[in-house]
């Protein structure tokens, strides 16, 4: 069965740092291109960064640029997303997914996989 499982969430203080990491299993990642997608409570899900296959493309929505950097290891099968400067607005459950078609969205209804979600919470 493909699975998509996300991990290295937790509790920060604002201005900390985390790594979180989107393993995949069943299924070759390196064909996909694959989005982090996050949903604070009360929010709708947004879509906050996208890596293609190769690396050759990635994308960040404007409130985590200069902070949030995604990255993979396809030889791993997984993606990561550095996470620095972290604020209080970036509260919420993290998501990775991955589509099939190679390019970078920011739409969450364009993606076939889903992981389960991974929590974070920056406060003080």
């Amino acid at each position: 069965q493909l699975q998509l499982v996300e991990s290295g969430g937790g509790l920060v203080q604002p201005g900390g740092s985390l790594r979180l990491s989107c393993v995949a299993s069943a299924f070759h990642l390196p064909n996909y291109a694959i989005g982090w997608f996050r949903q604070a409570p009360g929010k709708e899900r947004e879509g906050v960064s996208c890596i293609t296959s190769s690396s050759d493309t990635t994308m960040s929505t404007d409130s985590v640029k200069g902070r949030f950097t995604i990255s993979r290891d396809n030889a791993r099968n997984t993606v990561y997303l550095q996470m620095n400067s972290l604020k209080a607005e970036d509260t919420g459950i993290y998501y990775c997914a991955a589509r099939l078609n190679d390019y970078c969205s920011p739409y969450g209804d364009q993606y076939e996989y889903w992981g389960q979600g991974t929590q974070v919470t920056v406060s003080s």
